[in-house]
């Protein structure tokens, strides 16, 4: 049975769109933000960097942490801004599901 790529949200979307302007702003090149990642020990090539900016592939958690750094920014600087009229995200839901 052929499996389904899972779809990137909104999250991801939003990540995808930090990345590629954040990477621009510092003046560098896919090729050079995948050598950074790459250096610091998460190998990564500037086609999948590439298919990550584009929303074609997922970026998971190591690569989000990996990328920002070599950005030089913090991890949450590339993660959406969640507001109390976004329907995916509510604090007292996180708290709930923390606490139990």
């Amino acid at each position: 049975m052929a499996s389904r790529p899972v779809e990137i949200g909104p999250a991801g979307l939003h990540s995808a769109r930090a990345i590629e302007c954040i990477r621009l702003a510092r003046g560098l090149t896919q090729h050079q933000l995948a050598a950074r990642c790459t250096a610091l020990g998460r190998p990564m090539t500037n086609t999948a960097l590439s298919r990550t900016e584009r929303a074609r592939r997922r970026c998971d958690i190591d690569d989000l942490v990996t990328i920002a750094v070599a950005l030089g920014i913090s991890p949450s600087a590339l993660l959406p801004l969640r507001t109390t009229h976004d329907p995916l995200f509510h604090a007292a839901d996180i708290q709930g599901a923390l606490l139990g």
